[in-house]
This record gives C-alpha cells, sequence and structure tokens, in this order.
C-alpha cells in the first residue's frame, strides 16, 4: 500500500520545501499540478523547478496544465454587480476545481487500495502519529491549526479542516473529495443514502497537521488575493500591499474565518494571532530556524 500526497502549485517554494521534508518519509509519490492560468482566467508563467527539489525528484510527478475549463460565463457591461459577483465566483470555482482534478493524471500507476490524500499545498497533513493502513474507514479527514504569515503564528480557537484521503478504489474525483461536508451525519439521515458529499463514518484524525497560510511577502499576499479562488472578495474590498503590511505588523488575520462564507465582506476583519511554541509545528522549521528565520515570530 502506497500514500499518495496532491495537490496544487502557485509559487510557494517555501511551503513546499517544508512539505516535501517533513512528508518525504511517509509519502510514497507526490502529485503536484501547475496551470498557466490563475482562477481569474489571467495567463502566468509555470514557476516550478524541479532543480530545486533535486533530492524528491524520483518521488515528484509533475503536471503543467495549459488549458481551462468549459462554460466560463462572459461578463456582460449590462450584468447588475450581482449578476457580476455570481459570474466571477461561478468561474474562479470552476478554474480551480478543473486545475484540482487534473491530479487524476498523475495517479494511473496507483493501486486500488493505495491511500490518496489531497490538499492545497499549504495544508500539511500530520502523518507522523497515524498509520494509514490500520485505518478501515473510507474517509480519512484532518484537522489542522491555522497558522499565519509566520510559521509560528496561529489563528487561536478554530479548526481548518484542509487535507482530506480516501482510497484510490473510493475517490471519485480529487474535487469531490476536496467538496465533502467535514462532519459525520446521523446515520438514519436519510440524505446520506443518495448523497456524494453526505457521510456518517469519516474518520477525523487530532492534531492532523497545519494549514501555513500567507507565508509570503505582503506584495506576494497582495498577488494571491487578486488571483486566487476568492478574489473577487478582494477586488470589493482592495487593502493594498500598505494594508497588509499593517495586518502583518499588528499579528492580525486578514479574513475573518468565523464570518459568514457566503459575504463577500470578510477581508480586513480576522482574529488577533498568537504565537506558539515551535514544538508543535514539523521538526523541519525548528532544525532549519536559520533558513526559516524571516518567517519565524520572535
Amino acid at each position: 500500500m502506497k500514500i499518495f500526497d496532491c495537490f496544487m502549485y502557485f509559487d510557494e517554494d517555501l511551503v513546499l520545501e517544508l512539505r516535501l521534508n517533513f512528508l518525504s518519509k511517509f509519502v510514497d509519490q507526490f502529485i503536484i499540478v501547475e496551470s498557466k492560468f490563475n482562477h481569474k482566467g489571467e495567463k502566468r508563467e509555470l514557476k516550478f523547478d524541479l532543480k530545486n527539489f533535486k533530492k524528491f525528484e524520483n518521488k515528484i510527478t509533475y503536471i503543467n496544465l495549459d488549458i481551462g475549463p468549459e462554460k466560463i460565463y462572459k461578463i456582460s457591461p449590462s450584468d447588475t454587480e450581482k449578476e457580476k459577483d455570481s459570474k466571477y465566483i461561478s468561474n474562479s470555482a470552476k478554474r480551480e476545481n478543473f486545475q484540482r482534478n487534473q491530479i487524476i493524471k498523475g495517479l494511473n500507476n496507483a493501486h486500488e487500495n493505495d491511500w490518496i490524500i489531497v490538499s492545497d499545498i499549504d495544508e500539511i497533513p500530520n502523518l507522523k502519529n497515524i498509520d494509514l493502513k490500520k485505518i478501515k474507514n473510507k474517509l480519512v479527514f484532518f484537522k489542522q491549526d491555522m497558522m499565519y504569515y509566520k510559521f509560528n503564528l496561529k489563528y487561536d480557537n478554530f479548526v481548518w479542516v484542509g487535507s482530506k484521503a480516501c482510497k484510490k478504489k473510493d475517490l471519485i474525483s480529487p474535487q469531490w473529495l476536496r467538496s465533502i461536508k467535514d462532519r459525520n451525519y446521523p446515520w438514519w439521515r436519510f440524505d446520506t443514502f443518495f448523497s456524494k458529499l453526505k457521510y456518517t463514518d469519516i474518520k477525523f484524525i487530532e492534531e492532523g497537521g497545519w494549514h501555513f497560510s500567507y507565508i509570503k511577502t505582503p506584495d506576494l499576499i497582495e498577488k494571491k488575493l487578486r488571483s486566487y479562488l476568492h478574489h473577487r472578495e478582494y477586488d470589493l474590498n482592495p487593502i493594498g500591499i500598505e494594508g497588509i503590511k499593517k495586518m502583518i505588523e499588528n499579528k492580525t488575520a486578514i479574513y475573518n474565518l468565523k464570518h459568514d462564507q457566503r459575504s463577500l465582506n470578510k477581508i480586513g476583519s480576522g482574529a488577533k494571532l498568537t504565537k506558539v511554541n515551535l514544538d508543535i509545528l514539523p521538526e523541519y522549521i525548528s532544525s532549519n530556524k536559520e533558513k526559516f528565520n524571516e518567517w519565524l515570530d520572535y
């Protein structure tokens, strides 16, 4: 039985270095997907360079994507703001889902009982204290600490369910796995018999890893905010590079993660962040403090 760690790449070499070094002892193959288009549909240059990760080259399958999804909504000048919002959000989701589903191209050699983990690149599952071979559940979800700006700044009282896993034989698609509701429904719920997104027997892994969000410079954070899935939220409320710098200095998150997820007004209202000890993070960070010095809060 093998483990495949699968994710999309944008420009996150710092987090990728951490991910590969921490997970390599547990993972048999890394599947990396990079697209020539961002979630806004704009063309971008490919950034991934295998030479930067040469020691892992035998474990990396890299897929670059030069096409986008079909049936993208056209934005018309006559559209109302509400219609524009709806189309922008739908188009971004279609592009992200399409890109994530290309992971399947890297699973041709996976066997039926191999485990497939799907994450965003900055969601690192903690495989140190679990043995997937012994888990009988169809689905395994990882409850992760939310880290922000620096490796050791934490968004308190918030659990992020990021990385999700299942066996190859149960995988409908990578985006299906990503989209499953992150709760166990009662066995008697009639809708669970028909739904592909609601399940009664998910195995949740406590202390299941970390979501290292926005471990970037202010200009790269803004670039991400303008180009990824939720870009419409930032387009409507752009706080700018100086605003992002101020939030980092004040140790305040960009998003209010407890805000109504349907709202487009989540920017600039996040919680205060708390510094944590390095011993709750992947050992690779504390073993390479000089290398990561800029990305630690002192």
